[in-house]
């Protein structure tokens, strides 16, 4: 490999895995094969997404190439999130209080909840009828 310095973070949340590699450059983004803006429309996932590297201080300081599956573009935004954060905690351990209090180094253990037998959905019962 050409370049040395690269940093890995495997982030997680609901159904979604984000493989995260950071690398010394000037702040491209490359993610799936798209840049940051195609990939997540959204203003909300892409701030998501960019918050540990603004926390840190490190905004366009390291190109970022990610390789993200499952789930929808919320859970793949919040998995993106937690591999940045875990990568640049290897990039420097002092980093990792920071984003810590920050929550970024969190895996959010929410998942979705089965359907029960019985049930429309895991909680909407049928309507109660008393006679």
């Amino acid at each position: 490999m050409s370049n040395p310095a690269q940093y890995l973070g495997t982030g997680k949340r609901k159904t979604s895995v984000a493989r995260v590699i950071l690398r010394p450059g000037d702040g491209k983004t490359w993610v799936n094969g798209k840049s940051l803006d195609e990939y997540f429309p959204r203003l909300l996932h892409r701030v998501s997404v960019l918050s540990p590297l603004k926390t840190t201080e490190l905004t366009g300081q390291y190109d970022l190439r990610v390789r993200v599956h499952g789930g929808g573009p919320s859970g793949q935004a919040g998995a993106v999130r937690h591999g940045i954060a875990r990568a640049l905690v290897e990039i420097n351990p002092e980093f990792r209080v920071l984003l810590k209090r920050q929550g970024f180094l969190t895996r959010d253990a929410r998942e979705v909840e089965r359907k029960k037998a019985g049930l429309h959905k895991a909680r909407k019962a049928p309507q109660f009828s008393k006679r």
